[in-house]
């Protein structure tokens, strides 16, 4: 194993949850729908429009700051449609317009180019006429100009990615004839064509958008008196259908009226003003069109996700819960046999000067009467084998070694230990009375291997320590009551855990293979055929780490040790007997519950977030109280189980967004490391207790 590992920031989850969020935000903007008008009475003097404007032509050209009024020819008539392209009734339309070869003008939504860029695509290769009507149809009129001018670059660029064509032609939406342009409307024309664009009116409103039957529809859009026309309809935005019934008729009564239709640009005279877009525009283009489409599957994905989210964490509610309740039935209060198996204690240590005695005491007082202990000093720098060795006692061995890390260590210790029932211990873990006694009376029964311990945090002043003990408490035992039930246990904690010598040695010993020794050796039992069982009423109380860089060291090889055995050991999923409960049973729990909520879980926090921020919809801030609410429930329960106070419940809502982050970072970097074929170091265990002991990663 190389022993290197990729840096882990939290920037990586920060990155994550930005470009999720960003997208969320874009996908609203874009799915957010037609908008409406502004509503805001104009306060200005009604003589701001120029009468050429409001009593001129339906094209205002305002580029050249002169404002320019341009007149549809007589006899002409312009077919304009606002708001597609819509997969129902462009095409329709299209086919129509085929059929009587008229051609027209549509004025396109940004947000439905991304959605249909070969709607768009077909009217231009048909000859149709394509000009802009904003991206998500945003009132010109009241917006600020940071916001038009986003609209109009955003709407231009995706023309551009779908067609290859930039254009000037813009119909702002919410506009109707030139009598009818107010204040806001003119400032609005003026800001537009100060950026280079040609606002288009209309002279005959069909009006189709409002529940009206065809006749109607004909009757308002048809010019009178051979005058010329630019006819708005619309293709998009609502059921069209009458937009279609109206629109051969409409077509084929101004023909025999001696009408020819033509575009918006040639029915006043003007030259096209679609043009070839630059290369770079196309490319800008296409990669926006991707970059929306991506992120307006984001809000259904997160939908799904969300669900995902919430049935696994509901499962894993529930069945942890059951399966304290079904484990306490089971296992109940359970009587020691008589006489007790004669039990040898090994501690592997390194730079434990602190806690080594009291470790040791602990273990002479924990109601064995036969028992011996070996401490194995790996390597220590300070004086952690003289401070065993003031434990006077006959029944204390203290083996030195050079520092070859703690499998090694501990097999040192079986090997000078006497008896058959082997207890390992971490330096830094006190053993409650009574419990050396529980486990050896488990391996009473010759089907177990091994035996877990309920280990419990010791140094519980501090954030972080409690966390770490509600953790313990409601998510390290109630899983290990859950893997007992199901008859393969992953691990057994190196911090209190009892074997069977002959068991060990039919695994060949503790191996060095992966960084969580304690997990991979469990696994390895199970698929040798050896019960693996847990024993909630034999306690110990190990130190954790205090510091954010402490933990964070200690998790990524939990995790990354996890990883390496569950690899290890998959092909268990073929086995029978313990090995295929482990396989088909306690694996797929592994990587379900231990490897992919704690990655998806952030972004249920960031999806409630941005719901209760957003006011798009509060079901993500409704589901993550919910569930918040169940994660307290359960937290009471396993407390109680476990006959711990109840005074630090509060501290669980935060615990589940702040340390969850935490975790999910750990994670990631264990999953990085691993795709990388890296593998992390070892830490000195001097700094800062815990750190170098192998557990199961659990979210």
């Amino acid at each position: 194993m190389r022993a290197v590992s990729p840096r882990g920031h939290w920037w990586v989850l920060a990155g994550v949850l930005t470009v999720f969020l960003a997208a969320l935000f874009l996908a609203t903007s874009i799915l957010r729908g037609v908008g409406e008008p502004g509503t805001d009475q104009d306060q200005e003097p009604d003589g701001l429009v120029p009468h050429s404007v409001s009593g001129g032509g339906p094209v205002v050209d305002t580029r050249s700051g002169s404002p320019v009024s341009l007149d549809v020819r007589p006899g002409t008539v312009a077919l304009t449609f606002d708001d597609g392209p819509d997969p129902t009734w462009t095409p329709r339309i299209l086919q129509l317009l085929a059929a009587k070869h008229v051609p027209a003008t549509f004025f396109v939504i940004g947000r439905h180019v991304v959605e249909r860029p070969g709607l768009v695509r077909a009217e231009t290769a048909a000859g149709h006429e394509v000009g802009l009507h904003t991206f998500t149809h945003a009132d010109l009129a009241t917006a600020p100009i940071w916001q038009m001018r986003l609209e109009l670059a955003t709407s231009r660029a995706v023309l551009a990615g779908a067609t290859g064509t930039s254009t000037t032609l813009l119909r702002p939406p919410f506009s109707s004839m030139p009598d009818a342009v107010n204040n806001r409307d003119w400032h609005a024309a003026l800001r537009t064509g100060a950026l280079g664009y040609l606002t288009v009116l209309s002279t005959q409103d069909g009006l189709d958008w409002e529940a009206r039957n065809a006749e109607d529809i004909v009757r308002d859009a048809a010019p009178q008196d051979g005058r010329g026309a630019v006819v708005l309809l619309h293709d998009g935005g609502g059921d069209r259908s009458r937009t279609v019934a109206a629109l051969g008729r409409l077509i084929d009564t101004l023909k025999a009226r001696g009408y020819r239709f033509t575009t918006v640009t040639k029915a006043v005279g003007l030259p096209p003003q679609a043009a070839s877009a630059t290369r770079l525009d196309r490319w800008y283009g296409t990669a926006l069109i991707g970059l929306i489409q991506a992120a307006v599957t984001v809000p259904p994905a997160a939908a799904w996700l969300l669900y995902a989210v919430a049935l696994l964490t509901t499962a894993r509610l529930l069945l942890l819960a059951a399966a304290a309740a079904a484990h306490r039935r089971r296992t109940g209060k359970r009587a020691l046999p008589q006489p007790l198996p004669s039990v040898s204690a090994v501690i592997p240590a390194h730079n434990e000067q602190a806690t080594i005695a009291s470790c040791v005491r602990a273990l002479l007082d924990g109601g064995c009467p036969d028992i011996d202990v070996v401490v194995v000093d790996d390597g220590s720098t300070d004086d952690t084998a003289a401070a065993a060795r003031t434990v006077t006692d006959p029944r204390v061995r203290v083996v030195t070694q050079p520092n070859r890390g703690k499998p090694a260590a501990l097999n040192a210790g079986i090997a000078h230990a006497a008896h058959e029932v082997i207890l390992m211990v971490d330096a830094d873990t006190t053993i409650a009375p009574g419990a050396v006694a529980r486990l050896a009376a488990s391996l009473a029964d010759p089907s177990v291997g091994a035996v877990a311990g309920n280990t419990k945090v010791a140094n519980r002043k501090g954030l972080l320590p409690l966390w770490q003990h509600l953790e313990y408490v409601m998510s390290f035992g109630l899983e290990r009551r859950l893997f007992d039930l199901a008859g393969a246990s992953p691990t057994v904690p190196g911090a209190i855990g009892a074997f069977r010598r002959s068991a060990l040695a039919s695994c060949g010993g503790i191996s060095a293979d992966t960084l969580a020794e304690d997990t991979d050796i469990a696994m390895a039992l199970c698929r040798a055929g050896w019960r693996v069982v847990y024993r909630s009423d034999a306690h110990a109380r190990t130190h954790v780490p205090t510091t954010l860089a402490g933990l964070w060291h200690q998790r990524h090889r939990w995790a990354y040790g996890t990883l390496q055995s569950i690899w290890k050991h998959r092909h268990a999923v073929k086995e029978t007997g313990i090995a295929g409960r482990l396989g088909r049973r306690t694996l797929p729990y592994l990587l379900l519950f231990q490897l992919a909520l704690p990655l998806a879980a952030p972004l249920m926090d960031a999806a409630a977030l941005y719901g209760l921020t957003s006011g798009t919809t509060p079901v993500p801030a409704f589901t993550w109280a919910v569930f918040t609410l169940a994660q307290l429930a359960l937290a009471a329960y396993a407390l109680r189980k476990d006959n711990e106070s109840l005074r630090h419940l509060w501290l669980v809502p935060p615990q589940q967004i702040l340390y969850r982050l935490a975790l999910c970072l750990v994670t990631i970097h264990a999953l990085v490391t691993a795709a990388l074929g890296a593998g992390p170091r070892w830490r000195n265990p001097s700094t800062t207790h815990a750190e170098a002991r192998a557990h199961p990663a659990t979210a």
